[in-house]
């Protein structure tokens, strides 16, 4: 039988019938060790004047031996997985077979018998029972490595980590580790569970040598810019790259060592997040009445999630969507019952342009900070249902806004985007067009006073994970098997984390005057098909181009979408400042006097009412600084509603000044 073979027939055998196996071999073991204990006493191999009188005890030892291992447990341990528990077991029955032995030959007075032989037969027993358990064990893992017909990978972390995911993958049927990989000089040639450590350059040979398609990121502990070092080294290999998940998942029983994962976006940008500022956080949060509109949206959802942990005195949660407002109500209640917190929240459905439901609410619940993150954001989207983005984005931040003031809500920060700097669609146009109403509202209520509502604007990149994200995109036409859709090949867009933005909005609307408008440090921006290559090659397939046409995927460019930029902007101007927060400036940007947003509001009203996404789109031009629809999607719609009369045009004279 070969080795292959042997290792199937030892994996096919029941548990029943190992514990069978261990039990014949202590049956034979443990007769030999009252023979060792003999010979090794009287220098004879077979002592027959000492031997003959206790010839029976060769059948009781045995026997007994057998019951004291099975009551200590020895036959419920696994012996691929023996540890230092089993082999206690181990020492504790022979010690107590050599108790009972001397007991016996002191009490009934054994003549003959030497009193060393219960000792000799202690330490003999442990070689035979323990040492041929641990000589199975070495075994039974030689076969894995060598012969199982199990998937090659190598571990990069040689770490505790790395060392326990060795042990698990050890024990299943799909992975056998012939490398560990670390950046630590000191730890190259040691050897882990019997597996070389190895500098990361050898990944090359490995790959080449041992047909390696598969490497796990065993750094739990890492940084996200360790983590991003670690990958740029294997992202030219072909190896499919997957990490297991961080240590604070593990220790908090979310997820398990082995639960392999696919790269992250935020691992292959690199970027650390600043611990936050308590005292920043507390200012809004702690003990205060906080309500979230757009609660179920991914931003929303997670501006809720840091708000708990902020320990508010309640949490409101405004949503139109029952099932987004389920959701993460059920979601809140379960971490509100993990963390041991009493305060109350209140599912609300509502829509933002419902002036009496809007205050209502705030009246009711005595809300004292108010975080508008309710909008429509997908920009090919919003293109085509322009005057639904206007009434939403505009006017439901309106109602918003001037509930707040009017109620004497403390703080009211409006959730913005990069996209309504400049903006080319009108998602953006209509989100710059809620920054100037709560501009003006700032300007027009700022004067100090007891029901002063301090009103601020926080303005950031795309967000990791939200709903339309590319990553999600990416992921499933990779599955798929291609191909890739960028836009364009020059498109660039910058990246942060949801947790991140939702904790920097939370600690930028705390330090908020007035009118301030926020701007988040995105980082640097991203190529979008250098993200779409890297996570190809990070899946262990090979892009498929005019340089390797037998690649597995293709990447195909669709042309950019109506009202989409190359690049994302987050100032229009450059007159920005620092605050005393590392990733939040300020920006001092222009407003509209008074009277000519009335106008353009009015406007915007009259064009909804009478469906002419065309007026609105004027309108959105002559309001919003840089607004160039250069989709010309309103031309082609015209009026949604052909017999409606066109709105007036309203003339700006004056742009205002920054503040």
């Amino acid at each position: 039988m070969n080795h292959t073979r042997m290792h199937r027939a030892i994996g096919d055998l029941s548990r029943s019938h190992k514990r069978l196996l261990m039990v014949a071999a202590d049956l034979v073991a443990l007769p030999l060790a009252l023979w060792s204990g003999y010979a090794l006493r009287l220098a004879e191999w077979w002592p027959a004047s000492y031997l003959e009188p206790y010839w029976w005890m060769f059948l009781v030892v045995p026997v007994v031996g057998v019951f004291v291992f099975a009551r200590l447990g020895l036959y419920r341990a696994v012996v691929r997985f023996m540890g230092p528990q089993a082999l206690w077991a181990v020492v504790k029955g022979a010690v107590l077979l050599a108790l009972m032995m001397w007991a016996a030959a002191y009490f009934f007075q054994w003549q003959g018998f030497p009193r060393s032989v219960p000792v000799n037969f202690a330490l003999v027993t442990l070689v035979y029972v323990g040492g041929t358990r641990l000589l199975v064990r070495s075994y039974y893992h030689w076969l894995n490595r060598h012969f199982a017909e199990k998937e090659p990978v190598a571990i990069y972390g040689a770490g505790g980590a790395g060392a326990q995911l060795a042990l698990a993958l050890s024990s299943g049927r799909e992975f056998v580790v012939t490398a560990f990989l670390d950046d630590s000089p000191s730890l190259w040639g040691s050897t882990i569970k019997g597996v070389k450590v190895m500098e990361p350059d050898a990944i090359a040979g490995l790959v080449e040598r041992h047909g390696l398609k598969r490497v796990l990121l065993a750094m739990p502990n890492a940084t996200k810019a360790e983590r991003k070092q670690a990958l740029d080294k294997l992202t030219d290999l072909p190896v499919h790259v997957q990490t297991v998940p961080s240590m604070p998942e593990i220790v908090s029983g979310e997820a398990s060592l082995d639960q392999l994962r696919e790269v992250e976006l935020e691992d292959l940008l690199g970027r650390d997040p600043v611990p936050p500022d308590e005292a920043l956080v507390d200012a809004s949060i702690r003990g205060k009445v906080v309500m979230v509109t757009g609660a179920g949206g991914s931003i929303g959802s997670e501006m809720c999630r840091q708000v708990m942990r902020g320990a508010p005195r309640a949490l409101v949660l405004y949503e139109i969507s029952e099932y987004g407002l389920y959701a993460i109500d059920q979601e809140l209640e379960a971490l509100k019952r993990d963390m041991g917190a009493d305060f109350p929240i209140y599912p609300l459905l509502g829509n933002v342009c419902d002036r009496e439901r809007m205050e209502a609410t705030l009246r009711r619940y005595e809300v004292d900070t108010l975080y508008h993150a309710a909008a429509y954001k997908h920009v090919p989207i919003v293109e085509h249902n322009v005057l639904e983005g206007v009434r939403n984005n505009v006017r439901g931040t309106r109602v918003v806004a001037e509930s707040a003031a009017r109620l004497g809500v403390e703080r009211c920060v409006l959730i913005s985007t990069d996209k309504a700097v400049r903006p080319t669609n009108v998602m953006g146009a209509t989100k710059r067009m809620a920054e100037l109403v709560l501009q003006d509202l700032a300007a027009r209520h700022g004067g100090e006073g007891e029901h002063r509502t301090i009103f601020s604007m926080v303005r950031f990149g795309n967000v990791l994970g939200s709903s339309g994200s590319v990553i999600p995109l990416f992921r499933r036409q990779i599955e798929q098997g291609g191909p890739l859709t960028v836009t364009h090949p020059e498109i660039t867009r910058y990246f942060m984390t949801i947790p991140e933005a939702a904790l920097l909005v939370i600690q930028a609307g705390s330090m908020a005057k007035g009118g301030d408008v926020f701007v988040l440090d995105m980082g640097d921006p991203v190529k979008i098909v250098d993200l779409a290559r890297r996570m190809i090659r990070l899946t262990g397939l090979e892009v498929r181009d005019d340089d390797s046409p037998g690649g597995d995927i293709e990447i195909t460019f669709t042309g950019l979408r109506p009202g989409e930029k190359l690049y994302e902007e987050l100032l229009i101007g450059e007159n920005v400042v620092g605050t005393s927060h590392p990733k939040i400036m300020r920006a001092r940007e222009a407003v509209l006097p008074t009277e000519t947003l009335r106008e353009l509001l009015q406007a915007l009203h009259d064009a909804e009412h009478q469906m002419d996404s065309h007026q609105a789109c004027e309108t959105l031009k002559l309001g919003v600084d840089g607004f160039t629809h250069g989709s010309g999607l309103c031309d082609l719609l015209g009026r949604e509603s052909q017999n409606a009369e066109a709105a007036p045009v309203v003339r700006l004279e004056t742009r205002g000044q920054a503040r």
